[in-house]
């Protein structure tokens, strides 16, 4: 368990801060700019480079050995060059130069270091208070505050104080915005694939009540003759009567399996749906109804065969088209619109294709869940499913739907 107790919270934060491990590396700052970020690296190379010699020619005329302005100047740069992958070594190495180089400064000077080490450790800490949780933000700016109270000025001292408070709050300010910016875009992500998670159940739900309601019409048709048939066929022997019996039989006990099942599925806000589920002879009225509502639409399919195309088949292909109208109308105002249905010997074809629009959609574009539920569809049929822009601009969904898993003829 860990130990939330102030003094224990601090000494773990001071143990941090001295001699544990460095801040999380963050995103760089150029990351947005690619190509600017590529040229980051030798700039700020000569820039280091720049510094160290200025500060080699300060520490000169201040009277120092070469060896001695050179170590200086080192340590001058060294926590700059640091500061971008480790902040807290950067700062180390910055309060280490602010406590060694000070030696032999003109009594003229406000300051007891270089121009390039005072505004360096500056930026330094800047990049630190930014990075580091806030125990350790504390007590960077406490232990910074040793070499100002030792080493500056009295007169100089409180505007130094005050540069480091404000650079401490700042800071803080800038970690927390990060973080919460972190943690909405996290959310967000979240939100989006549950958004996706849910519209694709939502849309396995819905097929599968679909697919009750069909099945379960012809299971029904099968109980009914089975029932029956003892009546309407003459001579039947009391074998094949008992066989017709059990059919049927076997046909309601899989009946009340489905609805059982169907029950888990439907919402407690759904009520019963007795309309008959659509199928490929109603996809001219929906074309139709598309031409009232302002569409151009062009209906290229053959002459249905009830006997070749199975229900659930004709039930995906009428709702696949239906939702490509849909996203047309939505996506593509006022282009041209043709849905092509092939009716073939072991599977059907079906393919919705715009040309490209006269309007540019708007930015907010529909949230995907509608490419989902017909890729969905198909693939439950164990069809395939794809969508995507055409080399004129337009765009096209197209689906194969098998008559049975397997792709077999019938």
């Amino acid at each position: 368990m860990v130990n939330r107790h102030p003094i224990a919270v601090a000494l773990r934060a001071l143990r941090q801060t001295v001699l544990g491990p460095d801040a999380r590396p963050e995103r760089p700052l150029l990351a947005r700019w690619p190509r600017l970020a590529r040229h980051a690296g030798p700039v700020g190379l000569l820039a280091a480079l720049g510094l160290f010699w200025i500060t080699v020619t300060v520490e000169s005329d201040w009277g120092l050995p070469t060896p001695i302005a050179v170590l200086f100047a080192a340590m001058t740069v060294a926590p700059l060059l640091a500061l971008p992958r480790h902040p807290l070594l950067a700062w180390r190495l910055t309060v280490l130069a602010l406590l060694v180089c000070t030696f032999n400064a003109p009594a003229d000077q406000p300051w007891p270091w270089t121009p390039p080490l005072a505004l360096g450790s500056v930026a330094v800490l800047a990049g630190v208070v930014a990075r580091v949780e806030r125990p350790v933000l504390v007590w960077v700016v406490t232990i910074s505050t040793v070499p100002v109270l030792t080493l500056v000025h009295p007169d100089n001292r409180p505007a130094v104080l005050a540069l480091l408070g404000a650079s401490a709050i700042v800071g803080d300010l800038i970690r927390r915005n990060r973080l919460s910016r972190r943690a909405l875009a996290a959310q967000a992500e979240l939100s989006e694939r549950e958004q996706e998670r849910r519209a694709v159940l939502e849309e396995r739900t819905r097929i599968a009540r679909e697919l009750h309601d069909v099945v379960a019409h012809h299971m029904s048709l099968i109980a009914v003759q089975a029932e029956t048939a003892p009546y309407r066929l003459t001579d039947v022997p009391a074998p094949a009567a008992a066989e017709f019996v059990a059919i049927a039989a076997s046909a309601r006990d899989a009946l009340t399996d489905m609805r059982r099942l169907l029950g888990v599925l439907r919402s407690e806000t759904s009520g019963p749906q007795t309309a008959p589920q659509p199928d490929l002879t109603d996809l001219g009225a929906m074309v139709d109804a598309a031409r009232r509502a302002g569409l151009p639409v062009t209906l290229d399919v053959e002459p249905v065969d009830d006997d070749r195309v199975p229900a659930p088949v004709g039930l995906a292909a009428y709702r696949i088209v239906q939702e490509g109208l849909a996203n047309a109308a939505r996506h593509a105002a006022g282009a041209a619109v043709r849905v092509t249905v092939r009716i073939g010997r072991s599977g059907l074809g079906v393919r919705v294709e715009n040309s490209p629009a006269d309007v540019r959609p708007t930015a907010d574009g529909g949230s995907g869940h509608g490419l989902t539920g017909m890729r969905e569809r198909a693939t439950s049929l164990g069809g395939t499913f794809t969508a995507g822009p055409l080399p004129d601009g337009g765009y096209a969904v197209a689906a194969e739907l098998p008559y049975d898993a397997e792709g077999g003829d019938r």
